[in-house]
């Protein structure tokens, strides 16, 4: 089957196709791509002129590799497809499933006839052995689940159905999520049980393999209030309390201890929170986005659309894609949904809204945040209004076609 290019992760591993000194990681959570992002690498070479026999491809989790569990047994198996000096370049796909795999890796790096490329689904393959032996050796790429310009460009891509009313596509979007098999399921309840296996999958072997956690229910509970809450600010101390209040005691460490496992199976990221006036970032104030949004319509059976924080959680991730650094901003007692620095240091600022256009309340709101920021960088109000307005400076964008343009903030 033809592969639908994601152009804007290819366009940042390209540079490094050839960079033999360094070991390309790519990241993210499970089924978000990664592999047919390595396919697509993989096929770019070929139309390169790399022979078939130069590229090798390994997967963990398949049934011809699956048994592959040690550090010895990996090296035996690269070296056995290792033929004479000629430069290959090594795909290897969960390279987490191995232990001490970091070892192997750095010793091929070093032979300078490999160009390595592995995936990994959780945080753990970042940390420890690979973070203090090969520090400035590696260089990752973390990819997400499908932005909702990808999502409709796939669509296109493998001729399916498109609503020509694009805030219809987005609401399909939003209770879809954008795992990108599910484009190639038509059936909505179809799509569910597939998201509801990844789900599954993510938690047997991301969380529960790997994470020694005795109070089960209790892991639940607190996976799921944050997921139900995913956009608030929330604060540890808040959730504890929170949860005393419905009668159940979980200390804060083991709660710092649960969000932090939901961190590094990538099934949350945390945002955290600046105070713009003393330039200091808030202390254990943070807001929690999902990975992908149907994590949050899976895990409820209310099917009804929140579009304060599903729209924050939309551009947090499409400026995550883009290389923003991403934080919450506070302007005394207002609050600017995000805060956005480029590479180049240059900032941007967002505000997000599902209209502006009914209530002159939340028009003054949107507005009074942002005109209270005394710089000259850009800032936006993103809404799925048609109708546009300018003020002071400020840009509103319609959501919808400010992504499937690809614009920049």
């Amino acid at each position: 089957m033809n592969l639908y290019k994601r152009e804007k992760y290819l366009k940042k591993i390209r540079p490094f196709y050839d960079a033999y000194d360094l070991i390309k990681v790519i990241s993210g959570v499970r089924r978000c791509g990664k592999s047919s992002l390595m396919e697509m690498i993989a096929d770019e070479l070929k139309a390169r002129g790399i022979k078939d026999e130069n590229i090798i491809y390994i997967d963990l989790d398949s049934r011809p590799y699956h048994k592959i569990k040690t550090a010895d047994a990996l090296e035996n198996l690269i070296d056995s497809k290792l033929q004479d000096n000629r430069v290959y370049y090594l795909f290897i796909d969960e390279v987490q499933n191995v232990k001490g795999f970091e070892e192997v890796l750095n010793g091929f790096r070093t032979d300078g006839r490999l160009s390595i490329f592995i995936t990994g689904s959780n945080s753990y393959m970042l940390s420890g052995e690979l973070v203090t032996k090969l520090t400035g050796r590696y260089i990752e790429f973390e990819v997400y689940t499908l932005s909702f310009e990808e999502y409709v460009h796939m669509k296109e891509f493998y001729h399916k159905e498109i609503n020509p009313n694009l805030l219809i596509e987005l609401n399909q979007y939003i209770l879809e999520g954008g795992f990108p098999r599910t484009i190639q399921i038509d059936e909505i309840s179809a799509k569910k049980t597939y998201v509801n296996e990844v789900v599954r999958e993510i938690f047997e072997k991301d969380i529960r393999r790997r994470v020694k956690i005795k109070d089960t229910a209790g892991f639940e509970t607190v996976r799921n209030f944050i997921i139900n809450n995913f956009g608030s600010t929330t604060s540890i101390n808040s959730l504890y309390k929170a949860l005393v209040k419905t009668g159940i005691a979980i200390g804060r460490n083991t709660i710092t201890r649960y969000i932090q496992t939901l961190i590094d199976a990538k099934i949350l990221y945390e945002c955290n929170r600046f105070d713009m006036k003393s330039k200091r970032a808030l202390s254990g104030e943070k807001k929690y986005y999902l990975a992908d949004l149907s994590f949050y319509f899976v895990l409820n059976t209310d099917n009804r659309i929140n579009f304060g924080p599903t729209l924050e959680n939309i551009i947090y991730f499409y400026a995550k894609s883009l290389d923003y650094a991403v934080s919450v901003g506070r302007i005394g007692k207002l609050e600017c949904d995000f805060i956005l620095r480029d590479k180049e240091l240059n900032y941007s600022y967002v505000q997000t809204a599902y209209t502006i256009a009914l209530s002159k309340e939340t028009e003054e709101r949107e507005y009074r945040a942002l005109e209270g920021i005394r710089d000259n960088y850009k800032k936006y109000i993103v809404t799925t209004d048609y109708l546009l307005q300018k003020r002071n400076g400020i840009e509103h964008v319609n959501i919808m076609d400010f992504m499937l343009r690809e614009e920049k903030f």
